[in-house]
């Protein structure tokens, strides 16, 4: 069995996000038989209610399009005292919801408390101990629900540069979902990320990236959400991020876990039959193909 048979998406993929105003939402079935077409073999759940949250409503639904649920993406401020109450409480409801569906991971989004993707953060000293506190404690919550947990360094959370992740890997038991798309965002080398998190890493998104939008977010002359809108995220392959030698490191390490194709996109209006997201998705399915039958 090659990785090409663990090869998943999610429904950012198709523009589906939670975001307030983030853009048009694909309708949950259309989504799903395009993720088929495509060839995937599972899914993400995407944002709260975007799929429904009755496990046998959930298994019908994806069965008729012979996907599996393999995990969800689950945002949480962890570093503000006065946040990580009801944060952990979020944390836990996600956690049974994803446990009662079947899914084997929840992908934790280091959440910032400013709205957006835009705006940096840097902790201090003292949040740094909150975070990596509450962390534990979700650790604890995954597990007591029979979840493997990933850490999810994201673009305008707490945790994307290298040195968050090198902080996060060296004082936590945590694993991650390596996001191959926001770690260069931030400047970071996704393979050095893979190398140095070795038998730590649960889930991976894969992204490419366009590198000359990139530069112009990481200056902060471009908002992040514009930047998707111009097309930052790419198909796999045809940017700046090394995929083949990203995969190959994973690979040769033994990873077992699944590869989610996920480029964020924005979308103003919804795009006829057999145009939109689907094109990018195959284009980067294909490019796997392409990269399994090579090896």
């Amino acid at each position: 069995m090659t990785f090409l048979d663990r090869i998943a998406g999610a429904p950012i993929t198709w523009g589906v996000d939670g975001s307030p105003g983030w853009g048009h939402l694909m309708g949950s079935v259309r989504v799903l038989d395009e993720m088929q077409q495509v060839g995937l073999s599972a899914t993400e759940l995407g944002p709260d209610g975007y799929l429904p949250e009755d496990a046998e409503e959930l298994r019908v639904l994806l069965s008729r399009f012979d996907l599996t649920l393999i995990g969800g993406f689950v945002p949480a401020v962890l570093y503000r005292p006065e946040l990580v109450t009801e944060s952990l409480a979020y944390v836990e409801r996600a956690a049974a919801t994803l446990a009662s569906l079947g899914a084997p991971v929840m992908v934790l989004g280091p959440d910032s408390h400013y709205p957006g993707y835009d705006r940096q953060i840097d902790l201090t000293e003292p949040e740094w101990d909150t975070f990596l506190a509450s962390l534990d404690r979700v650790i604890e919550i995954a597990s007591r629900h029979g979840l493997r947990m990933a850490l999810h360094p994201h673009w305008g959370m707490a945790v994307v540069r290298q040195d968050h992740v090198d902080r996060v890997l060296d004082r936590s038991l945590v694993d991650l979902c390596i996001d191959t798309g926001h770690l260069a965002l931030a400047g970071a080398d996704p393979v050095d990320v893979a190398q140095a998190a070795i038998g730590r890493v649960a889930h991976v998104h894969l992204k490419d990236l366009d590198g000359d939008l990139a530069q112009r977010v990481r200056s902060g002359d471009l908002d992040f959400r514009e930047a998707v809108m111009e097309g930052l995220f790419l198909p796999l392959g045809d940017g700046s991020v090394d995929i083949a030698g990203f995969i190959d490191v994973l690979e040769a390490q033994g990873y077992e876990g699944w590869y989610v194709i996920e480029q964020d996109v924005v979308l103003g209006a919804e795009p006829d039959a057999g145009a939109g997201p689907i094109i990018a998705a195959a284009r980067s399915f294909a490019f796997l193909e392409d990269l399994a039958g090579a090896r």
